[in-house]
């Protein structure tokens, strides 16, 4: 019997929004001086416990910049001013803190599948320990001071980044944005504010953070994803049986068809031909780990390749690239 349910909930990520005492806003810093002191502060209190590497971002190039941005690292906010902005990022790179972006410090923790609450657990831990040794800028009433109003109280941001393809093709991911907006909750694409919802990935985050503890932030999101994964398996199983399922089965294997003989592959097409992929193995035409395709398609990234290829490839380089390693590592997951 089919999991309709299986590979709804990509990832899951959490996010602290903290400011030091004593210290003006990024916005509001006097010099770059001022900045590089917050940057040293930060990274001297983690690094007495735990192996953080530190990127100053006008240090580092543009393919660097560009890597930790496609892997979910940094925003691209941190590199408009480069002179005052840095991350420190662990070695298995599921934790980052970013300085000086829109606060001193986003700490950031983000782990595959629907693991909000281990997330919050290494995230929570690592800020006590940022604390022990620096002072967080904090109100009695208003709990963490912030740059923006919206992030005050307790500064946590809990994403869930969620695969849709059937409330997308359904048409009612409107509806589902709507929905959510209406419990709090505010849904964007996989890169955050501003990007789009590529291959059918939808990012759901809380919108609250002021007079609600971290366990209900962190509760009410896991309820509302429960939902949405509930409609989507729903949906699945209509577009599975209903008088449609061949048509998308055809494109489905298409897809597979594709991706696995092809010379050239753009980047954009890989992501829209894996999202289908994807949905092949979701409604059971084709037998794969759709985590594993996750990670090849964050593999897949332009500045991925330049690392894999050990040099920088031209774009036509890059789509040859993908095209040839896609393909061998897509035989080795999926099963017709």
């Amino acid at each position: 019997m089919t999991d309709y349910s299986k590979g709804t909930v990509v990832s899951s990520r959490i996010r602290l929004a903290r400011n030091l005492n004593g210290y003006p806003f990024p916005e509001r810093l006097k010099s770059d001086k001022q900045a590089k002191e917050i940057i040293r502060s930060v990274s001297s209190a983690i690094n007495k416990v735990d192996e953080f590497r530190l990127y100053y971002m006008d240090a580092i190039t543009d393919d660097v910049a560009l890597n930790l941005v496609e892997n979910h690292l940094i925003s691209p906010a941190l590199l408009k001013k480069p002179s005052r902005s840095a991350a420190l990022i662990n070695e298995a790179g599921n934790v980052s803190i970013m300085i000086n972006e829109e606060d001193h410090l986003r700490e950031q923790c983000i782990q595959p599948g629907f693991s909000l609450r281990s997330s919050y657990e290494i995230m929570s831990a690592k800020d006590s320990l940022i604390a022990r040794s620096i002072p967080f800028a904090y109100d009695e009433q208003l709990g963490y001071l912030t740059a923006c109003p919206t992030n005050l109280g307790t500064g946590l941001r809990a994403s869930v980044m969620m695969f849709l393809p059937a409330l997308a093709l359904g048409g009612l991911m409107p509806h589902v944005i709507k929905s959510a907006t209406r419990l709090g909750l505010t849904v964007r694409g996989a890169y955050g504010e501003g990007s789009s919802a590529e291959g059918y990935t939808y990012q759901f985050s809380n919108e609250v953070t002021l007079g609600i503890s971290e366990e209900e932030i962190i509760a009410s999101v896991e309820e509302i994803i429960k939902r949405v994964e509930e409609l989507e398996a729903s949906e699945r199983e209509r577009l599975a049986g209903g008088d449609k399922a061949l048509a998308i089965k055809d494109k489905c294997l298409r897809a597979y068809g594709v991706l696995t003989n092809c010379a050239l592959m753009p980047s954009e097409e890989f992501t829209s031909l894996c999202a289908d992929l994807k949905l092949a193995i979701c409604l059971g035409f084709l037998k794969g780990d759709t985590a594993r395709i996750d990670e090849l398609i964050i593999k897949m990234k332009p500045s991925n390749l330049n690392v894999l290829a050990d040099r920088k490839l031209t774009p036509e380089e890059r789509d040859s690239y993908r095209a040839q390693f896609a393909a061998n590592r897509i035989r080795s997951i999926v099963a017709k």
